[in-house]
């Protein structure tokens, strides 16, 4: 996993994947996202809001799909993709059952992990 982005508060990592998929984390290990503090939680929608928008902008998806799990990493930390109908999974999560091959032509995920990087 690469972290673009670290503060005293989160850090933002990419999933190697099909899609674009980043991972916004506490860097506090905080098992609830109610267990955080007003500043942490105000920190996290503040970069899944700038995300979400730069995903539009620059993969026109058909959706984003936020998520937040922790069964398996019990750490609060949200997923943020950029969904499409040809990807594999479309319309199931990504974890969900395989649907068909993936058939996407996207632009350059490191063009956009780079202007993304400017938001910043």
């Amino acid at each position: 996993m690469s972290i673009i982005y670290k503060n005293e508060l989160i850090k933002i990592e990419i999933e190697n994947s099909q899609i674009p998929w980043l991972k916004i984390f506490t860097i506090e290990n905080i098992k609830e996202f109610s267990q955080c503090d007003k500043k942490t939680k105000e920190e996290i929608f503040k970069y899944l809001d700038i995300i979400e928008k730069e995903m539009l902008d620059y993969f026109n998806p058909k959706k984003i799909n936020i998520a937040s799990f922790g069964n398996y990493v019990p750490h609060v930390h949200f997923h943020i993709m950029a969904r499409f109908e040809e990807d594999s999974h479309f319309p199931e999560p990504m974890w969900g059952k395989k649907q068909r091959e993936q058939n996407l032509n996207l632009p350059s995920f490191e063009k956009f992990y780079e202007n993304l990087k400017k938001k910043f």
